[in-house]
């Protein structure tokens, strides 16, 4: 059951990699905690790999100091692989769409979208720990009951989203390429991702996980 368990865990991590790749190709706005990355990213010179992984290490040293129970072998697969893996797709498709279509990055949008929630419901449904984002607000409503769960995600989703945009401005950046990072697709991700995830929770990675148990 692990090993099978982490197999689940290692393919959501590389499907939701690669959907990162394919939103920044969009250019219609990344889901939350990837728009606070990407105005990391615009302010701090390095590769985006090499700072998704520091920056998952402080929030990690955050969870273990007040709730490790969400954190398992899937939160240091998300920590270790996630950044490069986005680095690495979105690398790739630039190279195959150097200057894509508005048709081309809105398809590419919708893409994203259905594959980030197919990515995230195999790495939900194995079990073995969520991300180090994700724990922040399952802490605020567990440990800290300051809130439902739910409303407590939408104001961090919505603080990762401001930091985004003023360590971008801070950077240098452009106040029209907030919208590549930071647009429609931030909202579609922060609000309406639930349902579709639920679907392919339902529909495709339970009994997954309960045919290849048995």
């Amino acid at each position: 059951m692990l090993p099978k368990r982490i197999a689940m865990s290692v393919l959501g991590v590389l499907v939701c990699g690669f959907s990162v790749g394919i939103f920044k190709l969009a250019a219609f706005g990344v889901d939350p905690f990837q728009a606070f990355m990407s105005g990391m990213d615009h302010l701090i010179p390095i590769g985006f790999g090499t700072l998704y992984v520091i920056v998952n290490v402080v929030l990690l040293s955050f969870s273990l100091c007040f709730n490790r129970k969400k954190i398992g072998i899937a939160t240091v697969i998300n920590l270790l692989f996630l950044g490069y893996v986005t680095q690495f797709s979105y690398g790739l498709l630039q190279q195959m769409f150097p200057q894509p279509s508005i048709p081309i990055r809105a398809a590419a949008l919708v893409i994203g979208v259905v594959i980030i929630c197919f990515g995230s419901a195999f790495y939900m449904t194995a079990d073995l720990g969520v991300s180090t984002y994700d724990a922040v607000a399952i802490i605020m409503a567990d440990t800290w009951h300051l809130g439902k769960f739910q409303y407590l995600r939408i104001a961090t989703d919505i603080v990762c989203v401001v930091l985004g945009v003023v360590l971008f401005l801070i950077s240098g950046g452009d106040w029209h390429a907030i919208t590549t990072f930071a647009g429609i697709g931030t909202i579609i991700t922060a609000f309406f991702m639930g349902p579709l995830i639920e679907f392919f929770n339902v529909h495709v990675a339970r009994p997954f996980l309960n045919e290849k148990s048995k």
